[in-house]
């Protein structure tokens, strides 16, 4: 099946082939690619990429939760496969609009999902936490490397002294139509130092260079003009979801700050975890990390399988505690029957974790 020029082909962070794709059809007819990966009898996860990235940006950590979870990915609108919007098309109204339609097209009847977002992906959540469909569909939700407001003044790619100097200067840099270029060395230091931690892996910067070089300008404007705006505030303390928070501490782009206002606004906040020297690429600078903090989820909020009417669709998943380590699967009936087989429902809820910083 073919990719868009500029992905890598080879490696870890080189997107997988999925079990199946599909075209969804958004409440405004915007058509988005979406793709399956992992066994269709498995506790499902619904992942959303951010801003210039693709499904592509996904691949390490799909690879680490397709064994044991059905994974869906899908690209935002004029990112990856997906076709562009109109200049209308561009808002979070319309991030959430095509988050539910995603769980409507790729989950059975009563199925329901852990959903994960990165940087505009957990603004995606955020921004749909009113929507019934998110309620109904989703068990519990990740928030990785994301902010729900005042971008532009908290980012650290310029570090300005003075806030209005630094809003100023991050608004352009969002707003900026310029074309980025080939992907050469000079161009992978610039996107190492705005967007990755200083450990980063010359295979993880060439993945992510690829990857957000190959957004078109024009998308990456218009949707840099939404996020320079973003106000979520409200919808965030309406997210009442079991909700986990993931960042690094190195993130210049949505900076611990965010991370940790998320945290404290959140109705139902399962823990905020840091990850020392990470920047905001944390799904291709620890995949481990932010896969083992989704599986934590499944096992904690999916119920395992039961019998008779009434019982979860899909199977916990192991038994440790440390979520930023895999675990072993567990096994149960096939989600992907027809409705009136097992219907996914919520555990209760944890007793909230303490944050997990660092110095």
């Amino acid at each position: 099946m073919s990719r868009r020029p500029g992905y890598v082909t080879t490696g870890p962070y080189a997107p997988p082939v999925p079990r199946t794709t599909l075209t969804v059809t958004s409440a405004d007819g915007a058509r988005l690619h979406a793709e399956v990966h992992g066994p269709k009898d498995a506790p499902a996860v619904v992942l959303a990429h951010g801003w210039t990235c693709s499904t592509a940006f996904w691949a390490p950590v799909v690879r680490d939760l397709a064994a044991e979870c059905k994974v869906v990915v899908y690209d935002q609108r004029g990112h990856g496969r997906s076709p562009a919007a109109g200049p209308a098309g561009h808002s979070t109204h319309a991030l959430a609009d095509d988050l539910v339609a995603v769980l409507e097209a790729t989950l059975r009847p009563d199925e329901r999902a852990v959903v994960g977002g990165h940087s505009m992906g957990g603004m995606s959540i955020m921004a749909a936490a009113g929507r019934p469909q998110l309620r109904e569909r989703a068990a519990a939700a990740l928030l990785c490397s994301t902010g729900m407001a005042d971008l532009p003044a908290e980012s650290r790619v310029f570090p300005l002294r003075s806030p209005q100097g630094r809003r100023r200067a991050h608004r352009l840099m969002l707003h900026s139509r310029a074309p980025l270029g080939p992907v050469s060395p000079l161009a992978k230091r610039a996107l190492k130092y705005a967007t990755m931690g200083p450990g980063a892996t010359a295979e993880q910067i060439e993945a992510c260079a690829r990857i957000v070089h190959a957004c078109p300008p024009g998308v990456r404007a218009r949707w840099g003009k939404v996020l320079a705006g973003l106000e979520l505030t409200g919808g965030v303390s309406r997210l009442e979801l079991p909700t986990a928070v993931i960042a690094g501490t190195a993130d210049r782009l949505t900076p611990l700050v965010h991370a940790r206002r998320l945290a404290s606004v959140l109705p139902d906040c399962l823990g905020l975890t840091e990850l020392p020297g990470l920047g905001h690429m944390t799904p291709i600078e620890d995949p481990g990390a932010v896969a083992g903090r989704l599986r934590a989820l499944v096992k904690d909020q999916l119920r395992p399988t039961g019998t008779g009417a009434g019982a979860g669709h899909g199977p916990g998943i192991g038994h440790g505690t440390d979520p930023g380590h895999g675990t072993d699967p567990g096994h149960g009936t096939d989600p992907d029957t027809e409705a009136g087989e097992a219907a996914a429902a919520e555990v209760p809820r944890p007793t909230r974790q303490k944050k997990e910083k660092t110095a």
